[in-house]
């Protein structure tokens, strides 16, 4: 593992808060064990003092003052014996005289403390029936059990926080090949890593957006600049005069107007949020497409009603510029029909009905079968200007017509 990382300092910096933990559980602990066992010893040293006092005369009046304090005292030897038969009886503490072989032992058992002493002239056992017990050391371990577990659980989340930065690093990695074909986990955090991961994401879309845009752009050109190119041409091989000059000065104003067309294209696929929209008549945008394709009136049957639309003009006539123009090329009578039902806009054409499900032709550069230049391009830019615009290229095959229907969002 890098040292340097993130990740590295999360793990050390967890291990050596795992670590003081332990260590100070296991100072707090043998603090509390020790001050547990001097109440012990200052208790039963005091009893043993009194005792001492007594001259261990246990008459009526003395064993009686002992019960009133919780004590219970067994003088018999044979009482003696059975507590300590117990086989849970512990020596707790022992103390021998080295002279005069007097014992004191402070004894234990799963419940209470008892004092045992012998001398020469006998020996006695006290039992302690309020013994002290250890509550302390019960809160101290449940309190450092909360706080490992907690600390657990904050490393466990954080490096699950942590997860999408590593995802990140990979990706980043990615995008000096012009790899922008991956998916992060939709979230819904609001940490500061999935948000980045989240930008990021949107970033690396932007930027595959400008890629498609650049391709969209090229082959856009090839396929757009056939038709004035051939007009062109054949208008050099006539004969020179001013109709036929006009005519050829269209064709150069046509190449102009493409360029300019592709231009907005490109920008449409890199920045489709931020276009201009204003309410336009339907009228003017279909004469400004057919303006764009150089068409006569008559290949168009308008069936409309002249309504306004708020959308983008230059862009919403080159979207149904490339329907009529598609409509035209593949019609079986060289026509296509344009209608509308409110604010949608439907453009017909009587023609076979497509092979191949509607989706696989939004996609850029799907050609149709059998016809080169068939929907490559043209019904890929439609979708996003109308999307960029707020509508839906929606299409269905009734009565023998193709019908490519524009749906108000």
């Amino acid at each position: 593992m890098n040292r340097q990382s993130i990740f590295f300092t999360i793990v050390v910096s967890f291990i050596i808060s795992i670590f003081l933990v332990i260590i100070s559980f296991i100072v707090l602990l043998t603090n509390n064990y020790q001050e547990h066992e001097k109440q012990i010893f200052d208790k039963y040293f005091s009893l043993s003092k009194m005792i001492n006092r007594a001259e261990f005369n246990f008459n009526e009046k003395f064993i009686k003052n002992l019960e009133e304090m919780n004590y219970k005292v067994y003088i018999k030897n044979s009482e003696i014996e059975d507590v300590k038969d117990n086989t849970n009886l512990i020596v707790f503490y022992e103390r021998v005289h080295p002279k005069h072989g007097d014992i004191f032992r402070i004894l234990k058992d799963d419940e209470n403390f008892y004092v045992y002493s012998k001398v020469k002239d006998g020996e006695f056992l006290i039992k302690d029936e309020n013994s002290p017990s250890n509550d302390g050391q019960i809160y101290i371990i449940l309190v450092f059990s909360i706080l490992l577990v907690t600390i657990v659980i904050l490393y466990l989340m954080t490096l699950r926080k942590l997860v999408p930065l590593r995802i990140l690093q990979d990706k980043v990695k990615n995008l000096g090949d012009e790899n922008f074909d991956f998916e992060f986990n939709q979230t819904s955090s609001k940490d500061e890593v999935s948000q980045l991961s989240m930008e990021f994401k949107k970033s690396a879309l932007k930027l595959k957006n400008l890629k498609e845009a650049r391709n969209v752009f090229i082959r856009n050109i090839m396929h757009e600049l056939k038709t004035p190119i051939t007009k062109g041409k054949f208008l050099t091989q006539l004969e020179q005069n001013e109709q036929n000059n006009e005519k050829l000065k269209s064709v150069f104003d046509r190449l102009e107007s493409l360029i300019n067309e592709f231009a907005t294209i490109e920008e449409l696929i890199s920045s489709a949020d931020n276009i201009e929209k204003r309410n336009y008549f339907l009228d003017d945008i279909i004469d400004n497409a057919k303006d764009i394709l150089m068409l006569e009136d008559d290949s168009v049957v308008c069936e409309y009603e002249n309504r306004k639309l708020n959308v983008n003009f230059k862009l919403f006539s080159i979207a149904l510029k490339n329907l009529i123009d598609n409509g035209i090329k593949y019609s079986i009578d060289r026509k296509v029909i344009v209608k509308n039902e409110d604010e949608n806009i439907i453009v017909e054409n009587y023609a076979e009905e497509l092979k191949e499900p509607f989706s696989q032709y939004l996609e850029p550069f799907y050609a149709n079968q059998g016809k080169k230049d068939s929907f490559g391009l043209g019904l890929y830019i439609v979708n996003n200007i109308l999307k960029a615009n707020g509508y839906i290229l929606k299409y269905e095959y009734k009565n023998g017509l193709n019908r490519f229907i524009c749906v108000k969002g």
